[in-house]
């Protein structure tokens, strides 16, 4: 099995040690930082990991990290550790998107069963990845057309409404309904509303009024 990533970010040389070694020991990559500035300077070329956030440090303490995170879109499933005394701030950090937190010391048992299931949010998040990207690229076998009429039925337009919007027929809909059915190889409505939702199609909208060679003459 592959190294897992993770980072420690904490000011506390022991802690970071301890962490280092108990980590390398299970089969995990650490990589430590004595700071959150330090952290987030690195973060646009950090591979996908767990984040061991200490919640309390000089210069930026771990919420502002976790904020700050968001705000640059590092998307590294965060799990905070705190002192005695601090739940009120793991909750903080929780409502903000943690995992989980740790109460130091740790037991090592507790530092892996929390890891796994930042690891498990990776994974998940992954599979919706990969998802999508199989979903575009079915997508894209459509004509523009054919992705108009498919906005239309993600918006919930019957196909008379789909008609007077494109400025075709309701049979030219009705065509091309079946040419997305076919091309997506569904059989059912909302086999291609997941195909579409999971491509977010309708998010961006493309330029309309483009006209197929032979195909949107109303009838």
């Amino acid at each position: 099995m592959a190294e897992r990533q993770v980072y420690v970010v904490d000011d506390d040389e022991a802690i970071r040690r301890s962490l280092s070694f108990m980590l390398r020991t299970s089969g995990h990559k650490a990589d430590l930082f004595t700071c959150g500035e330090d952290f987030l300077k690195a973060g646009p070329k950090l591979a996908p990991g767990c984040v061991l956030l200490d919640i309390r440090m000089d210069g930026m303490d771990g919420l502002q990290v976790q904020a700050a995170m968001a705000e640059r879109g590092i998307g590294l499933p965060v799990i905070v550790m705190t002192g005695h005394g601090d739940i009120a701030l793991a909750v903080r950090a929780m409502k903000a998107g943690a995992v989980d937190f740790l109460e130091k010391p740790f037991e090592k048992a507790v530092v892996l069963a929390a890891l796994d299931q930042g690891f498990a949010r990776i994974d998940r998040s992954d599979l919706r990845r990969l998802r999508a990207d199989e979903a575009r690229t079915r997508i894209e076998a459509l004509t523009p057309r054919e992705r108009d009429v498919l906005r239309g039925l993600v918006e919930g337009l019957p196909n008379k409404s789909i008609a007077y919007d494109l400025g075709i027929s309701p049979r030219t809909v009705e065509i091309h309904r079946a040419n997305v059915m076919q091309k997506l190889a569904v059989k059912s409505l909302s086999e291609a509303l997941r195909i579409a939702f999971a491509a977010e199609l309708g998010e961006e909208r493309e330029g309309g009024g483009d006209t197929e060679p032979g195909g949107d003459t109303a009838f």
